[in-house]
């Protein structure tokens, strides 16, 4: 069994987090603490599978929790329980750009947490955490000069050959555990003169994307927005799925516009990306370039093999082992005979561009 270190103030949360992780027999909670002090303290002496940490907590909160451990060089897998409130997603955010490698939304009142929809999300989402790669001490976002450099030569590359981009294309990305970050290291680095949309699945709870785009707006020469129902996509911008719902990119005339949809769950999640890779099978765009990065699963497999099947032209790279935090969904994609190439993380963008192309005219 995966030990836990489980950090909340409520004794009444704590009681019910451990009979959930105790029923299912995966994970044992190894020990309890009330803050970050104790929790600090337990890190320090002893290693676990997983850490389950609150972020409001006495003496020391969560994302204090998580400098410290920075400041220390001790390294964790760590899940954070967080809230849905407009300070709520901003804590997550800021506690997965601090290290932390995924989060579950947690319920207002405890016995909310005895859903099966809340137990599902939590032992999934917790087991991914301690299948993860424990990463080096990370950095808040800055870009890096050397990626720069890359990306304007790639650019320039595009735009001398532009005459050879021929047709409309779109980008989908498929991505989960561990991609908040992730997406730090490609999304920052796409210009906004890209000559194609970019579409994005990215498993989160509900409440969260929203503010995960302005993150990464914030961030990025190109603009990124959570695609809102009906809106007609466009090329040089990133569309974010609105979570809680699936993605479908809809054919309207000569335009292409967002369509949520509320199917059961399909690979455990919602949104899926393989609802948005088979909704591109009747699509305007005479190529899909399908991006699978890191995460727990399969999703996006069956929906590029449908894909392909359907006869649309379709270039799928695949995020490599060695970069991912959990090479799950890529490693699927793999094995399907799927992907035409596999590639380190920080080279994503750059096929991105040299695959789409940039805008001649700049616009």
């Amino acid at each position: 069994m995966k030990k836990i270190l489980l950090v909340d103030d409520s004794a009444l949360m704590r009681r019910v987090l451990c009979d959930i992780l105790k029923a299912d027999g995966r994970f044992f909670v190894e020990d309890e603490a009330t803050n970050g002090v104790e929790a600090l303290e337990f890190l320090t002496k002893k290693k676990y599978d997983g850490v389950i940490l609150d972020v409001n907590m006495p003496k020391m909160d969560g994302l204090q929790l998580l400098k410290e451990l920075q400041e220390r060089n001790i390294k964790a897998r760590v899940l954070m329980a967080s809230t849905t409130t407009k300070e709520g997603s901003k804590n997550t955010l800021d506690a997965l750009e601090l290290g932390a490698l995924d989060f579950v939304h947690k319920p207002d009142w405890s016995f909310k947490c005895k859903d099966d929809s809340f137990k599902l999300e939590l032992l999934g989402t917790l087991d991914a955490v301690c299948s993860s790669k424990i990463s080096e001490t990370p950095k808040r976002f800055e870009a890096d000069s050397k990626e720069v450099n890359n990306i304007k030569t790639v650019q320039e590359i595009a735009r001398k050959n532009s005459a050879k981009f021929k047709g409309e294309k779109i980008v989908a990305i498929a991505i989960s555990t561990g991609g908040p970050r992730s997406l730090q290291s490609v999304i920052p680095y796409l210009p906004k003169d890209l000559s194609a949309p970019v579409v994005i699945v990215q498993h989160m709870p509900q409440g969260f994307t929203e503010s995960f785009a302005e993150r990464l707006n914030a961030m990025s020469e190109i603009e990124v927005v959570e695609g809102k129902e009906g809106e007609v996509v466009r090329k040089g911008c990133v569309y974010i799925a609105k979570a809680g719902y699936h993605l479908n990119l809809v054919k309207v005339g000569r335009n292409t516009q967002i369509h949520y949809s509320q199917e059961s769950y399909r690979e455990g999640v919602r949104p899926c990306a393989n609802y948005m890779y088979e909704s591109l099978i009747d699509s305007v765009y005479d190529e899909v370039v399908s991006v699978v990065m890191t995460g727990m699963g399969a999703d996006g497999t069956e929906g590029i093999r449908n894909l392909k099947d359907s006869g649309k032209a379709t270039y799928v790279i695949t995020q490599d082992s060695d970069s991912c935090v959990v090479y799950g969904m890529p490693k699927a994609c793999d094995k399907a005979g799927l992907s035409d190439e596999s590639i380190t993380l920080n080279k994503i963008a750059q096929e991105i561009i040299l695959h789409v192309g940039v805008k001649s005219d700049g616009c």
